[in-house]
């Protein structure tokens, strides 16, 4: 016997750090466990030990024990043979469907190349992963027309030609599409071809879900699940029985936001949730861990993370050989081969295999002796086995409590031949051989003579209406509510909110001092309280609630949880107390603007995946907005959602104490990249309401005729308190929305005129200008609103290209040349951004053009002393103004002298400190 300690209490170090000091309240019986582990080593030897022990804590997770779970498992298949179910379809029908998409996927990348058109595409990936799809396909995946809903499945980008193949399989797509791949325009006009990767927004009735931006699909799957448990406990759809199915590359994996929310899904439970990672080892160029396993590394990432592991990696062929491995011989083997090496294998003969993988040991080059080198080089990798995947696919559907990743090893390249399979360079080859399409035809059986194997246009194959393989696929689709992928917007259009919503905006606030982004908060606050449409406001905050006025929601409309408030609150007996409930109404994401967005993009497409319209309102420092997510913004745009982007605290010197990199003075600049995307600068409340209403009757109201729903705002809103205007009474509504109107016209006089564009928190820095040049220089200056420059931009680039495809009609003019054609004077503009803000209307200015801005990087001082740094404050103004005047011949010179002197900054008075008289 063993000696053992002592003590009865006894400190211990666990793996991954985790320390237990636990009391043995019977030490006789911890003696017994404890011999009989030596028995079991001393008779039965350490590999049976580690097959008892392994069991030991898999049943311990079972029950909920608190122990920690292992980090790694051996190199095998979860779950094994005995425990594998029936596969319940017919597996000779289901292969021969699986040959047919995998030929035409190939093939029309294939016909793509012909000379001409030459547009790429990839062919590898998909053959790595027909197998991973088809199982889901015939057997899991449910259509929208499932009594239970429809589950949301991301399809890996790459793999986009094989989801094609198998819709003209089904007869939703022709040959004459399949030929118009990646070819929107040259044939037929745009919209007639079919996009490189799934694009919602080319083919708004096909795709669901846009996937090829890696590193995306993971995170925004995570949110999805989310999404609907919140749609579920908040009592607005029943998604109980609706899935979230994510298609991943294990190279895909490198990216942050691959990982970066697995902790999400853990936490709130999301057994709705499955990945299925396509674990070829390869990248784009090469393995993905040559010296290591992207498998185990995978698992020990999810696993510690607390989601449920399924590992695929071996066939069926290989069961025989690991119930004979009676001393752990073959899975030590497996274990200790590194990825470089099993990309090697599968790139080489039976022969090579047998010397190089089972010689390495006399116990498993004895295993193999009576296998011939076809039979070696057949032994399959797991992800290609239908009965293997059937198993972790119904394990991970019947799992509760996490959410599973299905860790499947393939080949990448499989069954299109030699030249392809497991080569490093397979990813970039898209055109094959006369010789590898016959080879390919072969390995699938497919009925194509050599007389057809054209080697620039060789032909598409599908069954003929009912055959058993068209039955079959049909019926598998029907029992499982309809095909995949569908996208279907059956959402109703919601009664918008009468005047008395917006009043609170249009009233002003007295001499009270409000910013935009409080305002904004009023406005919301009645919106949400509206009887027919406020339950379906969603707001989503990345953190600092409490910054942006936010936080007075949190007693009325509480914060998101699904496990509730199982706390007591810290500041429970406070007016604004932080309150968590499962049928909570805010998203509070924590720090983390990816995932803000990702919860953004899955409320602002709901209309389209529930059929449920929401209205998410994402808020965020506008400096970690479009700088810092604005991947998933275009993402979100080609998934067509609907909602507004808040970028708080927006404007280089508003946000005057926080430094460089908190200053915003471009994210208007990168929000006006995002076609779908309507940024507003606004100045007032009473704009903000107009704009807003706007934004609701557009996005969930009736659109006008020729009108694109499927947008979403970025409002900007500042942090400097101003007085909040009433709305003028003969307030330019159209002005408003079309990005300019006059908010304070010149008075009449004799002097020269000027008109000063300004927008957002520089409009009262443009009034008080107008006021100093009239009082001071005699100057008439009207003084414009300017709520975006991005809407003016656009509406002039629409003019402009009307007026080239019509050289023969009357041209159009830009709204904003229509407006300032009579306008007397230079323009002068100005804003708290980047020149180049305004400066994207300047060709469509007439007249004199000049602009203020807040060009290069931002400095942390006072708000005064910053504005005259970038020389956009009110004196900067005149200044400007009186030089474009001089200029123009309008005043004289021997003015711009004196206002040079009187204006040109030396130092900032308030900012300034007397260190010699301090004590």
């Amino acid at each position: 016997m063993r000696e053992q300690p002592s003590n009865a209490t006894i400190g211990t170090v666990m793996p991954r750090g985790m320390t237990s000091q636990l009391l043995d309240s019977d030490a006789s019986e911890t003696m017994e466990w404890l011999e009989s582990l030596d028995a079991v080593i001393d008779h039965a030897g350490r590999t049976r030990a580690h097959y008892l022990m392994l069991r030991m804590l898999n049943r311990a997770r079972e029950q909920q024990v608190g122990v920690p779970g292992v980090g790694t498992t051996d190199y095998i298949n979860t779950i094994p043979p005995d425990s594998e179910p029936p596969f319940p379809g017919d597996e000779d029908l289901e292969r021969r469907i699986r040959a047919y998409i995998r030929w035409n996927a190939a093939i029309m990348v294939h016909r793509a190349q012909r000379p001409g058109v030459e547009v790429g595409g990839h062919i590898s990936t998909y053959a790595s992963a027909a197998a991973l799809y088809e199982v889901g396909f015939n057997h899991f995946f449910r259509g929208r027309d499932h009594p239970g809903g429809g589950d949301q499945v991301y399809f890996q980008g790459h793999a986009s030609p094989g989801i094609y193949a198998r819709a003209f399989l089904e007869g939703r797509l022709g040959e004459s599409q399949l030929d118009r791949f990646r070819q929107e325009v040259s044939q037929h006009g745009a919209g007639a071809g079919l996009p490189s990767y799934p694009h919602p927004r080319r083919m708004p009735d096909f795709w669901e879900f846009p996937t090829v931006s890696m590193g995306l699909t993971p995170l925004n799957a995570i949110y999805q699940a989310r999404f609907n448990r919140y749609l579920l406990n908040r009592g607005i759809k029943d998604t109980s029985q609706q899935r979230v199915w994510a298609f991943l590359g294990d190279g895909e994996m490198d990216e942050p936001e691959s990982l970066g929310a697995i902790g999400v899904a853990a936490r709130d439970g999301l057994d709705n949730l499955t990945f299925v990672v396509n674990c070829n080892l390869q990248r784009l160029d090469g393995p993905v861990r040559g010296n290591g396993k992207v498998i185990q590394e995978l698992e020990a990432f999810f696993g510690g993370a607390g989601w449920n592991v399924i590992k695929v990696v071996w066939g069926r062929e290989w069961d025989p050989l690991l119930a004979n491995d009676h001393e752990g011989a073959l899975i030590d083997l497996m274990n200790t081969t590194p990825d470089g090496d099993f990309q090697t294998f599968k790139a080489e003969s039976g022969a090579f295999v047998r010397d190089h993988f089972f010689g390495r040991d006399p116990r498993t080059e004895a295993m193999v002796q009576d296998l011939t080198d076809e039979q070696i080089r057949g032994l399959k990798r797991g992800g290609h086995d239908y009965r293997k995947l059937y198993a972790a696919y119904r394990s991970a559907t019947e799992h509760r409590g996490q959410p599973t990743v299905i860790l499947a090893k393939t080949v990448k390249g499989w069954t299109l031949g030699s030249h392809f399979e497991g080569r490093n360079s397979t990813h970039q080859m898209k055109k094959l051989t006369l010789d590898d399409l016959k080879e390919f035809r072969d390995r699938l059986h497919l009925d194509i003579p050599d007389s057809r194997l054209d080697a620039t246009l060789p032909p598409y194959y599908r069954p003929a209406d009912g055959s058993p393989e068209k039955d079959y696929l049909r019926d598998r689709r029907l029992a499982l509510g309809g095909y995949l992928p569908a996208r279907r917007v059956e959402s109703p259009r919601l009664n918008l909110p009468d005047d008395t919503a917006y009043a609170v905006s249009r009233r002003g606030t007295g001499k009270q001092k409000v910013a935009t982004t409080m305002a904004f908060v009023r406005l919301l606050k009645e919106l949400m309280n509206d009887r027919a449409m406020g339950h379906r406001f969603v707001p989503i905050i990345p953190d600092e609630a409490r910054t942006f006025g936010l936080d007075s929601l949190f007693p009325s409309k509480k914060i998101y949880s699904p496990l509730g408030q199982t706390y007591l609150s810290v500041d429970r007996d406070l007016l604004l107390s932080y309150q968590e409930d499962i049928k909570g109404v805010l998203l509070h994401e924590g720090i983390t603007e990816a995932g803000s967005a990702a919860s953004w993009a899955a409320a602002g497409t709901s209309y389209a995946t529930h059929g449920e319209p929401m209205i998410p309102l994402y808020i965020f420092y506008s400096m970690f907005g479009f700088q810092r997510t604005g991947d998933e913004f275009w993402a979100a745009a080609d998934q067509m959602t609907r909602g507004f982007l808040l970028g708080a605290t927006a404007g280089r010197t508003t946000l005057n104490g926080e430094g460089l990199q908190h200053q915003d003075g471009h994210s208007l600049l990168l929000a006006l990249t995002n076609p779908a995307c309507l940024s507003y600068d606004a100045a007032y409340a009473f704009e903000l309401g107009h704009i807003v209403a706007e934004a609701l009757r557009r996005m969930y109201g009736e659109p006008r005729a020729g009108e694109d729903p499927n947008v979403f705002y970025y409002l900007t809103l500042y942090n400097e308190p101003i007085v909040q205007p009433a709305q003028p009474a003969d307030v330019d509504i159209e002005g408003i929305l079309a990005g300019m109107h006059r908010y304070s016209p010149a008075q009449a006089g004799d002097g020269p005129n000027a008109q000063i564009l300004a927008s957002g928190i520089a409009v009262p820095w443009a009034l008080e200008a107008q006021e100093r040049l009239l009082r001071e220089w005699s100057v008439n200056a009207d003084v414009w609103s300017v709520t975006s420059w991005t809407q003016l931009r656009r509406d002039a680039l629409a003019a402009d290209e009307w007026n080239r495809l019509h050289p023969d009609r009357p041209p159009k003019d830009a709204y904003v040349t229509s407006r300032l054609r009579n306008a007397p004077g230079p323009v002068v503009a100005v804003s708290d951004w980047m020149r180049a803000v305004p400066d994207q209307i300047a060709p469509f200015v007439p007249g004199t053009w000049s602009s203020l801005g807040t060009d290069g990087f931002g400095l942390s001082d006072t708000r005064g002393a910053l504005r005259q740094h970038f020389g956009v404050d009110a004196s900067a103004i005149v200044l400007r103004v009186l030089e474009q005047l001089v200029t123009g011949d309008a005043l004289d010179g021997s003015a711009l002298s004196q206002a040079q002197r009187t204006y040109r900054p030396t130092h900032t008075p308030e900012a300034s400190i007397d260190h010699e008289a301090s004590p």
